[in-house]
C-alpha cells in the first residue's frame, strides 16, 4: 500500500524539500573538510590529496581526468593534488595501456598505508554518529544525493 509519505512529491514540493538537503550538505561538507584540516588526521594530508588517495584506494589506478569526473572537480585541480601526493611519495604514475598520453595514477605502498589508516580512524568516528539510523535511512539518503548529483551532470567542471 502506498501512503502519502511513499508517493512521489509534486515538483514544487520536491524543489522545496531538496533545498533543505542542499542546506545541510554545504555545512556538512565544510565541517568535514575543516575536521581534516584541523588535524583529525596526523598524516599532514590536505583535503585534496586525501580525496585522491581515497579514490585510488576504492577504485584502483585511475587517470587524472577520471578522478576529476568522479569527484566533480576540475582536471587541473586534480593534477595539482596528484603532484602534491607524488611529491610526498604517496602516488606514482604508471603507463596506461588504454591511452598512451594519460598515465594511470596509483598509490605507492606508503600511500596505501596512509589512506588505510585515515579511513580506519574516520570509520571509528562515523560509527559513533548515532540517531538510530537504519539501512533504509542510509539507502534513501544515498539515493537522494545520487539523484541530485545526476541532475547536475551538465555542469562544466573546467
Amino acid at each position: 500500500m502506498v501512503t502519502d509519505i511513499d508517493a512521489p512529491l509534486p515538483p514544487d514540493e520536491l524543489g522545496r524539500r531538496l533545498t533543505e538537503v542542499y542546506d545541510l550538505v554545504g555545512p556538512l561538507y565544510r565541517r568535514a573538510q575543516r575536521s581534516v584540516e584541523q588535524g583529525l588526521t596526523t598524516d599532514d594530508l590536505s583535503v585534496g590529496v586525501r580525496a585522491v588517495l581515497t579514490l585510488l584506494h576504492r577504485n584502483g589506478p585511475m587517470t587524472v581526468p577520471q578522478m576529476g569526473r568522479a569527484q566533480a572537480i576540475s582536471r587541473q585541480f586534480v593534477q595539482r593534488m596528484v603532484n602534491d601526493a607524488a611529491a610526498q611519495g604517496l602516488v606514482e604514475a604508471v603507463p596506461n595501456p588504454a591511452h598512451r598520453r594519460s598515465s594511470l595514477i596509483r598509490p605507492t605502498e606508503r600511500g596505501s598505508a596512509v589512506i588505510s589508516a585515515v579511513l580506519e580512524r574516520e570509520h571509528l568516528l562515523l560509527r559513533e554518529v548515532g540517531g538510530d539510523l537504519t539501512d533504509a535511512d542510509v539507502t534513501a539518503c544515498l539515493r537522494v544525493l545520487g539523484e541530485l548529483l545526476t541532475a547536475l551532470d551538465h555542469v562544466d567542471l573546467d
